[in-house]
C-alpha cells in the first residue's frame, strides 16, 4: 500500500514509520520542515518526503494521486494554550482538502478517550477533529488512546521526572484522577492493526492496557519498577496554574503543555471496551511492563524519539532558513581556533555535546545558567538530548537547537532557545587543515543586549577556552 503518514516527525509518526517500511509499504512522510527531518540516510531513501504545513492555505496537486491510506497523527496542544483547538480543526479541513482529490480510500486518526460528559480542552479539541474528518470522502478507523507510556514519550518524561527528582511530594488532588495507560508498543500495534482493515472503517475504538489507574498509583508503581520508594501527599488548594507551574518547574515539560495536561488530567479517561482488542488479536502490556520497556530502550540507547526533539518545545515555530545563515554584521563574537591531531576523534566529540556529557568545561555553570533561564520562563536545561552520540537538524541539546548537523563538512551549528536580550549562535568546524574551530556569535538587542555579552566576557574567557581544549583532547 502507499501511506501517507501525517506528523511524520513526531512522537509517534517516528515510532510508525520504521514499522511501515519493514512492512512493505510506501509511505509518503508529510513534514513542515524537510531540514529537520530526524532519519538516518538510509531510512531517507525508501521514502518520498513532501513538506506541507496544514495550518497554511492549501497548495494543489502536492499529493500523489495513488495514495491508499493516510495516517493523521498531527495535534496543537503544545503549542498554545489558548487556541490549539482553533489550530486542530484548521488542520483538519485543510488535510481533507488535500487529500479528496487523492484516491486515499482510508484515514486513521489518533485520537483520545471521551468518556465523559464535560471534557477538557484538549479532549473536546480532539473529538472535534473527530468530527470534521468524518465528513471527508473517504473512512474514517479513529483510535482513542489516553496516557501513552514509552522511551521519550510526555507523559513518561514527566513520571520519570516527578519520581527520580522528589521522594517526597506534596501535590495536587488531580493525582487521584482515574487513567487508563497504554504502551507505545501497543498503540503502534494497533495503528499497524487497522491499517486496510474494512471491519475498522467508519468506526472509533477505544484502546488502553490492562490496568486502570489513579496518577497516584502510576507514580507509587514507578517507583516500584525502579527499585525505591516515594511518598505522596495530595492537597486540594493546589489550583491549576500553581500544577502547571508545579510541573513545569519540576520536569522537562514546557509551561504551555503543563498547563494543556492539568487541564485533562481533572478528566478520568477509562477506555469502554477492549473490542478491538479482541479483533485484531492483540495482547496489551502492563503498566509496568510499559515502564520496563521504556527503561530497556534508554539503557540501549535506542530512543527513536522524543517529544523533547518538538519545535514547540523551545522557541521555534516553523522552518529553521531563517536562522541557519550566522550574521556577519552587528554582532559580538567570541572566537577559538586550535590545532588538533585527530579529526574523527574531535568530530565525535563534538557530536557527543551536552546532554549527559555536559559542555566539556564549567559544567556547574551551564547548570546555573539553565536553572536561571527556567526561572524566567525560559527551557533551562531540562530538554538534555534524544540520543548519545547522534544529532539532527531540528534536535533540541539542552537549551540549544540544532540548525545544521553535517559530519561530512566538519560543521555543527547551534541556536539558543534559552530567553536572551538577542539571539546567540555556537559553532564547531574543522577545517581541512585540521584547524578546529569554535565560534559563539551574539545579535544583541538595543543596550541592554550589549551589557548582557560584555558582563559575561570573564565567564566567555574561561568556558568557551576550556571547552575547545577538552573537545580537541583524543585520549
Amino acid at each position: 500500500m502507499k501511506i501517507l503518514l501525517t506528523g511524520a516527525n513526531g512522537y509517534i509518526g517516528m515510532r510508525l514509520l520504521p514499522q511501515l517500511i519493514a512492512d512493505g509499504h510506501k509511505v509518503v512522510c508529510a513534514v513542515r520542515d524537510t531540514e529537520r527531518f530526524s532519519i538516518d540516510e538510509e531510512t531517507r531513501a525508501q521514502v518520498e518526503i513532501i513538506e506541507i504545513d496544514f495550518l497554511e492555505a492549501v497548495r494543489p496537486n502536492l499529493l500523489p494521486m495513488d495514495l491508499d491510506a493516510a495516517y493523521f497523527l498531527i495535534h496543537s496542544m503544545s503549542s498554545s494554550t489558548t487556541n490549539f483547538d482553533e489550530k486542530e480543526a484548521t488542520t483538519a479541513k485543510n488535510f481533507i482538502t488535500y487529500v479528496e482529490s487523492t484516491n486515499i480510500r482510508q484515514v486513521i486518526y489518533l485520537s483520545g478517550i471521551v468518556n465523559d460528559e464535560k471534557l477538557s480542552k484538549h479532549l473536546s479539541s480532539r473529538k472535534n477533529v473527530e468530527d470534521i474528518l468524518s465528513k471527508g470522502p473517504f473512512s474514517l478507523t479513529v483510535l482513542r488512546a489516553g496516557i501513552i507510556v514509552g522511551s521519550g514519550s510526555s507523559s513518561f518524561e514527566i513520571i520519570r521526572d516527578l519520581c527520580e527528582k522528589l521522594p517526597i511530594m506534596i501535590t495536587p488532588k488531580w493525582v487521584l484522577t482515574k487513567t487508563h495507560p497504554i504502551a507505545i508498543r501497543d498503540v503502534i500495534s494497533f495503528l499497524i492493526g487497522v491499517l486496510g482493515n474494512e471491519k475498522t472503517f467508519d468506526d472509533s475504538f477505544d484502546i488502553a492496557g490492562p490496568n486502570v489507574l489513579t496518577y497516584k498509583e502510576m507514580l507509587h508503581q514507578y517507583a516500584q519498577v525502579r527499585g525505591f520508594k516515594n511518598w505522596i501527599f495530595t492537597v486540594p488548594v493546589m489550583t491549576p496554574k500553581l500544577s502547571s507551574y508545579w510541573l513545569y518547574f519540576v520536569t522537562s515539560t514546557s509551561y504551555k503543555l503543563a498547563l494543556n495536561l492539568v487541564d485533562s488530567m481533572k478528566i478520568e479517561v477509562v477506555a469502554k471496551d477492549q473490542r478491538l482488542a479482541e479483533l485484531l488479536q492483540i495482547k496489551t502490556h502492563s503498566y509496568k511492563e510499559a515502564i520496563e520497556m521504556a527503561f530497556k530502550k534508554i539503557e540501549q540507547n535506542l530512543v527513536i524519539s522524543s517529544w523533547k526533539d518538538s519545535m514547540v518545545s523551545g522557541r521555534f515555530n516553523k522552518s529553521l532558513e531563517k536562522y541557519i545563515q550566522v550574521p556577519k554584521f552587528g554582532v559580538l563574537k567570541d572566537e577559538q581556533t586550535l590545532q588538533i591531531s585527530d579529526s574523527k576523534k574531535v568530530l565525535e566529540n563534538i557530536w557527543k555535546i551536552g546532554g549527559e556529557q555536559g559542555w566539556y568545561y564549567g559544567n556547574s555553570l551551564w547548570r546555573l545558567r539553565g536553572f536561571l533561564d527556567k526561572l524566567i520562563g525560559g527551557v533551562g536545561l531540562r530538554r538534555g538530548r534524544t540520543h548519545p552520540d547522534k544529532i539532527y537538524p531540528g534536535d533540541s541539546l539542552d537549551f540549544w537547537r540544532v540548525l545544521l548537523a553535517d559530519k561530512k563538512k566538519k560543521r555543527l551549528l547551534l541556536f539558543a532557545e534559552m530567553r536572551l536580550p538577542g539571539e546567540a549562535w555556537l559553532e564547531f568546524k574543522i577545517d581541512r587543515d585540521n584547524v578546529l574551530h569554535q565560534t559563539a556569535t551574539f545579535r544583541p538587542r538595543g543596550l541592554k543586549g550589549r551589557l548582557y555579552w560584555y558582563s559575561l566576557v570573564p565567564f566567555h574567557y574561561f568556558i568557551f577556552g576550556g571547552m575547545i581544549r577538552n573537545i580537541a583532547k583524543t585520549k
